[in-house]
């Protein structure tokens, strides 16, 4: 039980919650945010577990910043992060709305989504703030979370998160009417569907988030296999309008042109109406908690969807009947959930899975700790400390022998390793 901390600089350090090892389990890229929400960070870098070597991959200029990185479960490696507005001024500076992803290789970014704000709007482009990127395990394409900037200048209420996805079917490259908008590598739409009244009791949803990619090659339906999915947290209302976070999926095409067929409405969205998932694409519910004693998906500790590799288990947190948060699982199919573990205390991080499916890492009373999936017996790995590691990142390597995490030293946030 033993754990090595690879970062010493005085300044914060900061993972993300997936993919922040590099294909060979040598590097963790990780950004220099200070902790909580403030979006100040400079640089993008990643270090090396072994000789402890840090590396700069990118540095931000003219008044932008950049965050959470991930990287792509392949070699050789690609970064994606949120990169803020550049000439940041009172108009137009960082927000939900207001930030792009970009691709870095060789230390040069490329816009991963294009921009379009001003009407007629263009199919393959974004009109606002694309966050949390995550390449597909394949590495063929990405998932992101987004924020509409039309949609929050028309009724900010209409300004909802939903969960899109980025294809590489072509460049798109809008007419640029405004100096605020972009060319994108990536052609983006959104896949989830949203409303500002959800009606209660209903499956619909104002809020899509925390999305994670369903298998390593999909799930099995049946005889055929989904080769394409996410899951992702869809807030619900109760029959007396309490909201409670449901788990959902959406199943995407596999070719990538299908993302750019229209459905009933415009995939780029209008004036006064969000971007719509391409034809054929929806949304259903797996999880049906309005009943139990503590509903829904917990937000505290945050987390998100994350299946195994198989795709035939979808893991979350909620609470048991005693108020503890604990990890269950669905399967992509729907049916009850399976409740793993039955800990005396709230686990209380995010968590990842193991490469081979069968275990998972998380935090649990102040330790990182493996869950065995079959059993959910908890194995510690670090040793009780009096303050837990930090919520935020939980993620085991690619080759499944060593677990990152995050824990202040001195007061800044440092990047450590435990050996499953």
């Amino acid at each position: 039980m033993s754990e090595k901390q690879i970062t010493f600089a005085p300044r914060h350090h900061q993972l993300t919650n997936i993919n922040v090892w590099t294909a060979d389990s040598q590097w963790l890229v990780y950004d220099v945010r200070p902790s909580g929400a403030s979006f100040t960070g400079l640089t993008i870098e990643r270090v090396n577990v072994n000789s402890g070597a840090v590396e700069v991959l990118y540095q931000a200029r003219d008044g932008a910043h950049v965050g959470v990185v991930t990287v792509s479960p392949d070699l050789p490696s690609r970064y994606v992060c949120i990169h803020g507005p550049e000439h940041p001024d009172s108009q137009w500076h960082y927000d939900f709305h207001h930030r792009r992803g970009v691709i870095i290789q060789n230390g040069i970014a490329e816009n991963l989504d294009a921009c379009d704000i001003t009407p007629p709007f263009t199919a393959g482009a974004l009109r606002g703030g694309s966050h949390v990127h995550v390449f597909s395990p394949d590495g063929s394409r990405l998932s992101f979370t987004y924020n509409d900037h039309v949609m929050h200048e028309w009724d900010t209420a209409q300004d909802l998160r939903n969960v899109g996805v980025a294809v590489p079917l072509h460049a798109v490259c809008p007419p640029k009417q405004n100096p605020r908008e972009y060319d994108g590598s990536h052609y983006c739409v959104l896949v989830s569907r949203t409303t500002a009244t959800p009606q209660p009791g209903s499956d619909e949803i104002n809020r899509a988030y925390e999305e994670g990619w369903v298998g390593v090659r999909g799930y099995q339906r049946g005889e055929l296999r989904q080769r394409w999915a996410l899951a992702f947290i869809g807030d619900t209302l109760t029959e007396h309008g309490e909201k409670v976070p449901e788990v959902f999926i959406v199943d995407l095409p596999e070719e990538n042109t299908a993302f750019a067929v229209a459905g009933e409405m415009p995939l780029q969205g209008t004036s006064t109406r969000l971007p719509a998932p391409p034809l054929g694409v929806q949304q259903r519910r797996l999880t049906f908690t309005h009943q139990r004693r503590y509903p829904g998906v917990v937000n505290q500790p945050r987390h998100w969807m994350r299946s195994s590799p198989d795709g035939s288990a979808i893991a979350f947190l909620m609470k048991d009947d005693a108020g503890v948060v604990q990890l269950w699982t669905i399967s992509p199919l729907g049916g009850e959930p399976q409740q793993i573990t039955r800990a005396e205390s709230d686990i209380q991080s995010a968590f990842s899975w193991h490469p081979d499916g069968q275990h998972l890492a998380f935090i649990c009373d102040n330790s990182v700790m493996i869950c065995t999936l079959a059993t959910g017996e908890l194995r510690r790995i670090t040793p009780r400390s009096e303050v837990a590691p930090s919520a935020d990142a939980v993620v085991i390597s690619p080759d499944g022998r060593q677990v990152a995490c995050l824990r202040e030293y001195d007061g800044y946030q440092q990047i450590c390793i435990a050996t499953v």
